[in-house]
């Protein structure tokens, strides 16, 4: 089988992950999201919603990661592709600076584009353990 994505979208989401895998996350945000973008996390908190709407949410959710995680390693896989989609592995080993913290985590990212740019990204978790 092979991926039936379109140019516009291959492209965009291997810039993504040459990006993540510099560690510039905001620069992502900052280049590649459309600014009505929604992000939608698996879990929320009074503090930090599941649901997020607008690039100016999405950077202070990127400013309170790199605020409250220290990054001890991370890998990055993919992307793979669909039609309008792709998706990326993350996985952090990372400290929680407010309790001092250490776990590991993987996530999966699905990321739909339209008009070239992201414009929906939904997370999903598989902590250590969990």
């Amino acid at each position: 089988m092979t991926a039936t994505a379109p140019a516009a979208t291959a492209t965009l989401a291997q810039e993504l992950v040459t990006l993540c895998r510099a560690g510039r996350h905001l620069d992502a945000v900052e280049t590649l999201y459309s600014p009505n973008i929604v992000s939608v996390e698996s879990a929320g908190t009074e503090a930090m919603p599941a649901e997020m709407s607008g690039i100016d949410a999405i950077r202070g959710k990127q400013q309170w990661w790199a605020e409250n995680f220290e990054v001890h390693d991370s890998k990055v896989n993919g992307p793979f592709l669909a039609e309008n989609q792709f998706a990326v592995q993350f996985e952090f080993d990372t400290t929680f600076k407010p309790t001092g913290e250490r776990s590991r985590m993987t996530e999966m990212a699905l990321y739909t584009v339209k008009d070239g740019k992201i414009v929906h990204e939904h997370f999903f978790y598989n902590a250590q353990g969990a």
